[in-house]
């Protein structure tokens, strides 16, 4: 695919805060591309800066191959979908989209025809002579989303465009999002702090945490390979425990040795170990490679979420076996559950779920510390 957008070593301070640190993203052609992470990561800041909101203390802005550091919003072939949508109230659905085109002057009819297609590729035919006050949220954002794309934009920034609707609602237009950038052929570029709506959505996402990108990949290449304990635990659930690498496809962790299928790393080298709560596998204590006593079930529908202490490391498991609260059960681990990630400041920061345990109040202390 081709790049259209290159941010090169791109840093940014507001009041002697870093906030963006020697960022480096290349964005392509008819890529729908989400920037994830937590508040004060950097991630709308990088939105802006691409927009012409903001400007960069260092670094530069390549759009289609020419330096855009200077260039005014108005005049990149860039447009934008903010969280509250700036719809005009005193203007109709049609005249909302209309406006772009009114401003350029074109002819009526012309106007007319291509406004009444933005309406049906945003599934609002019928309203175009709607007051925009009178429609929903999900209708509202559909209405924003046709104005932004009636100049057939390359590139369209959506910053948080889903955080104002209802959960369902949601879900609805995550699909129609989706559908809107295949069927357009515009880059999308999203920003959210969702973990499940960028999973869902994206072609690629950008995992960033304090002004840094942590890691850039596919949703499965992010769910499935993280590179630190960070994006491991911000990317749904995980369990991630202090081991040592032995060898290739052989780790220590926990008391115990497992085959894995990772290579590459020094022999007896510390690592970190994430396993997904989905895949431990409960067995009889003796047939488990390691044996613990469940101190939490939830039932969250489709499974249950449990808390197991194995040598006082609280574990997360999703399963649809039934258990009960201290329970004594055994673990099962095949190698591809295993995924071993290099050490790094992040370590040791996440992974243990003594918070998700029923004993909380006796792990409380005052000044606010727990013990480990």
């Amino acid at each position: 695919m081709k790049k259209i957008i290159e941010l090169k070593n791109i840093s940014k301070s507001f009041d002697g805060e870093t906030i963006l640190d020697s960022i480096n993203l290349d964005i392509h052609d008819n890529e729908f591309i989400t920037l994830l992470g937590p508040s004060g990561c950097g991630k709308t800041t990088t939105l802006r800066m691409i927009g012409g909101f903001e400007h960069p203390d260092k670094g530069d802005v390549i759009f289609m191959g020419e330096r855009i550091n200077d260039t005014p919003p108005h005049k990149r072939n860039i447009n934008t979908v903010f969280q509250k949508y700036a719809l005009f109230p005193h203007l109709n659905v049609f005249e909302n989209i209309a406006f772009p085109l009114r401003e350029r002057k074109l002819p009526k009819a012309e106007i007319k025809e291509k406004v009444e297609q933005m309406l049906s590729l945003v599934m609002l035919s019928g309203f175009a002579n709607r007051s925009v006050t009178s429609l929903s949220g999900g209708q509202q954002q559909r209405v924003a989303i046709a104005r932004a794309l009636i100049n057939h934009p390359k590139v369209l920034l959506l910053d948080e465009p889903l955080g104002a609707l209802d959960l369902k609602l949601r879900k609805d237009m995550q699909q129609e999002l989706k559908k809107i950038q295949k069927s357009t052929g515009i880059t999308f570029i999203f920003v959210t702090h969702d973990q499940e709506e960028a999973l869902s959505m994206s072609d690629t996402i950008v995992v960033m945490s304090e002004g840094k990108i942590q890691q850039i990949g596919s949703p499965i290449d992010i769910y499935n390979e993280p590179v630190n304990a960070f994006v491991a635990d911000f990317i749904g659930e995980s369990n991630i425990i202090d081991g040592v690498m032995l060898d290739d496809f052989k780790v220590r962790f926990a008391g115990h040795i497992f085959e894995c299928l990772d290579t590459g790393f020094s022999k007896n080298e510390p690592i970190d170990v994430v396993i997904r709560p989905e895949d431990v596998d409960i067995v009889p204590p003796v047939k488990g490679m390691l044996e613990g006593i469940v101190t939490s079930v939830t039932f969250m529908g489709v499974h249950n979420e449990i808390i197991v202490d194995i040598n006082g490391f609280k574990w997360m498991i999703q399963t649809t076996d039934s258990v009960n609260i201290n329970e004594h059960i055994g673990i099962y681990l095949e190698p591809d559950a295993i995924h071993i990630m290099k050490k790094s400041k992040y370590s040791g920061m996440f992974g243990d779920y003594s918070s998700f345990s029923n004993e909380l109040d006796e792990l409380s202390k005052p000044g606010g510390e727990t013990e480990e």
